[in-house]
């Protein structure tokens, strides 16, 4: 019997992109013949994986990582969320957020070359993810994470599989736990007003300018007094302000009780909140909106063409 080598393996790998160990195992079965060996691969896999490598996955999980205070957030997206469904895919989301918190890897490619087996591939969690694309049919991909090792503490919490936050804190952890729900429902974008982007605020100040022009020229219209400039630039700062608080974290109502601020709150019972990190699947992804009256009208025009 041939025996199997490294760069053997690396040369099928590199013509089918399938796993390593599903290549090593074509090899072996196919008795060293690389030729042999692709189609086995082939007849397993298909092309799904090339395939699938450039179809969007606007789906997915964000799974989590905390031990102490060391922990992970991870996206990890599919296609469909019927994938979302699959064990796993879910398993290799785990796995994924587990493996980042206690590797903490620069970034997705090192991530990918970490060592993890499951299903069957490996030995890397980038096999294991290009194994499950030719298995399940269908492409995934690890989008984001972030880790931390901190001299405080974190508290995570995951709503369903589609919203994950994690919390860097001091004190109580019941109320830590809770801002992270809160987050979840609220969305806030920074911990204070002055943390909130520039860029959130100048577009801010540009709708509340925009909706006061529009006012005033209606006034105009309809013979009404139009309000001067200086008012007119009271009102843009005042919307600003609004979504301002509306916005950051320590300024919102706390979700269990909307009689205080989470601010107040935290300083209630002795706890200061750093920073939250908070991932929302496909969140900024454009999605594909498939038009299916068009696509039945297109294929009856083919059929009549035909």
């Amino acid at each position: 019997m041939a025996a199997i080598t490294a760069s053997m393996v690396a040369e099928l790998r590199g013509k089918t992109d399938a796993p390593m160990m599903e290549c090593k195992k074509a090899l072996t079965e196919a008795e060293g013949d690389m030729a042999k060996a692709e189609e086995l691969l082939r007849v397993k896999l298909g092309t799904k994986a090339g395939k699938a490598a450039s179809r969007v996955t606007a789906e997915g999980v964000v799974s989590s990582f905390i031990d102490g205070n060391v922990g992970a957030l991870l996206e990890v997206n599919c296609e469909t969320d019927f994938v979302t469904k699959n064990d796993s895919f879910l398993a290799l989301a785990k796995a994924a957020a587990e493996l980042a918190a206690k590797n903490a890897p620069a970034d997705v490619a090192a991530l990918g070359a970490l060592a993890y087996e499951q299903d069957g591939f490996g030995p890397t969690l980038e096999d294991v993810r290009k194994g499950l694309i030719g298995k399940i049919g269908e492409n995934m991909s690890f989008r984001r994470f972030k880790c931390w090792n901190t001299a405080g503490k974190l508290a995570g919490y995951l709503h369903g599989t589609r919203i994950g936050v994690v919390v860097e804190y001091t004190g109580d952890d019941v109320a830590a736990k809770d801002v992270a729900m809160h987050v979840a429902a609220m969305k806030p974008v920074a911990l204070t007003s002055a943390d909130v982007p520039a860029e959130l605020v100048e577009r801010e100040r540009s709708v509340a300018a925009a909706k006061a022009a529009e006012d005033a020229s209606k006034a105009q219209a309809e013979g009404k007094p139009v309000q001067s400039a200086e008012i007119v630039a009271k009102r843009i700062e005042g919307g600003v302000q609004k979504y301002l608080k509306e916005v950051s974290l320590f300024n919102q109502s706390f979700v269990k009780n909307d009689k205080q601020t989470v601010e107040q709150m935290l300083k209630a019972v002795g706890t200061t909140v750093t920073g939250f990190t908070m991932y929302v699947v496909g969140e900024g992804i454009e999605k594909k909106v498939d038009d299916f009256a068009a696509e039945v009208a297109a294929q009856v025009a083919a059929a009549k063409g035909a």
